[in-house]
């Protein structure tokens, strides 16, 4: 155990959330991870703990499109009197879509996992941070948070409703120790388009538009570090993220998504 406090990072098991996991490990946080697989978590806490050998690592699984998910995890935290410094909201995935998929609870777990999970997991975990005066909140939200875009109904969407949140919860809680960011990545060199089946985007979109994992999280860490409600990584898409905001270039998104990330 470390004095620093621990990490709570769901989607931990590969991608971004993984990538986490290493990150706050080199910082000399604690680790708890949270996925559905457990297989998966085992050989993200071998790797760590390879390097890591001080760090305690508790692993969680647990499917945050099940409702009942984010009271469980907060209960474990409770039980082993783990003290969050960090919590990432990081799991996610591609969904259904709202107006040709017919089953709605295919729909209301996606909901669930993308908007619901992150809202009670932040209800649930915050209080404890704000009571010590001190922690650290990432909500892995999208640049397609940031701007509608036609056949895009669900996943930007979501995304957009994160960044909101967590920009409310950053003026909620300011002067309290506690910073919120969220975290907007564009394409990101994961296993999320392949789990998506849409790993054709990658053969299709220019090299020069992809981030490796490593970076995202960095600029991630260093935004909530110094207090940034919204963090938009990647130089090109901080240059872009003003132009994605006028009504003036919202033409162009009309017919096509745009860059998602997030992953479990």
């Amino acid at each position: 155990m470390t004095d620093i406090g621990a990490a709570l990072i769901t989607g931990a098991s590969a991608g971004l959330g993984a990538e986490f996991a290493r990150q706050l490990a080199r910082k000399g946080l604690d680790l708890v991870l949270v996925a559905r697989r457990i297989d998966k978590l085992c050989e993200v806490k071998r790797r760590i703990e390879s390097e890591h050998p001080n760090i305690s690592i508790t692993l969680i699984s647990a499917d945050l499109s099940d409702p009942s998910a984010p009271e469980r995890i907060a209960m474990q935290v409770a039980e082993a009197d783990i003290q969050l410094y960090y919590l990432v909201n990081n799991a996610g995935a591609s969904g259904p879509r709202l107006l040709q998929d017919s089953d709605w609870q295919a729909h209301q777990a996606y909901l669930t996992l993308m908007m619901t999970s992150i809202t009670e997991l932040c209800h649930r975990l915050m209080p404890a941070m704000i009571a010590a005066g001190r922690g650290r909140v990432i909500n892995v939200a999208s640049v397609a948070g940031r701007i509608a875009s036609g056949g895009d109904n669900h996943y930007g969407p979501s995304k957009a409703y994160v960044i909101a949140l967590s920009e409310a919860l950053s003026l909620t809680v300011k002067g309290h120790g506690v910073n919120v960011s969220a975290l907007c990545p564009g394409f990101t060199h994961t296993d999320f388009h392949a789990t998506a089946g849409m790993d054709d985007i990658k053969q299709t979109t220019p090299s020069w538009l992809w981030y490796g994992a490593e970076e995202v999280v960095r600029e991630g860490i260093d935004g909530v570090e110094r207090g940034k409600a919204i963090v938009v990584s990647g130089r090109l898409y901080r240059w872009l993220d003003p132009l994605l905001q006028s009504v003036w270039t919202r033409w162009m998104f009309k017919g096509q998504g745009i860059p998602e990330s997030s992953q479990d």
